[in-house]
């Protein structure tokens, strides 16, 4: 008789209040700094023209510096803390700069449904979300999940880390009040198998 499995694998895990009120406000700080651009996206289509139904949102890259080493020393402990108790993937570091989100609720903001790798010089493994705004601040720009028949939403707490293997279907819901500001990173890895 063979073994019953072991709990299902979650589709997304948390650490709430992984960065303290005062972390936040200097995350939030430093990231209104830099220059954020609109994103946009290609579209799969051998035209390459710019999609602009599927994301509306500003982002600015985050490269690792004197003044973020403190973000990037505890994402990347939170991320290896909450995989090593969920996924256990083989996980080697980060593959891009981070990437600093807003999503203003006078845009729409959004990004519909969509993974996290792709055609990538390296391929994302675990996605990381660190939640920079109060619940209270916006509505609407819920980050959901599409697993098996149902969609499961992030908490929208403040200073939450949210992370999911980068091959799971997510969104972020359209924006209808306020601004979102969310901190986003990748991990890379050997394939799984």
């Amino acid at each position: 008789m063979s073994e019953l499995p072991g709990p299902p694998i979650p589709t997304f895990v948390v650490w709430e209040n992984a960065f303290t009120p005062d972390e936040l406000d200097k995350l939030i700080a430093f990231g209104d700094g830099l220059a954020a651009d609109t994103a946009t996206l290609k579209s799969a289509d051998s035209d390459g023209a710019i999609r602009l139904d599927i994301r509306v949102t500003q982002t600015a890259w985050m490269p690792p510096s004197e003044q973020s080493k403190w973000i990037y020393d505890r994402v990347q402990r939170v991320a290896r803390n909450l995989n090593d108790k969920s996924y256990e993937f083989d996980l080697r570091g980060f593959s891009e700069n981070f990437q600093y989100t807003i999503y203003h609720g006078t845009e729409g903001g959004h990004y519909d449904w969509h993974v996290d790798h792709g055609p990538l010089k390296q391929q994302r493994k675990f996605s990381i979300s660190v939640q920079l705004s109060d619940a209270s601040d916006y509505e609407g720009c819920d980050l959901e999940f599409h697993a098996g028949n149902k969609i499961e939403t992030a908490p929208r707490t403040r200073g939450a880390v949210i992370a999911f293997p980068s091959y799971v279907l997510h969104r972020v819901t359209p924006c209808t009040r306020g601004t979102r500001k969310a901190l986003v990173a990748w991990t890379t890895g050997p394939k799984l198998r």
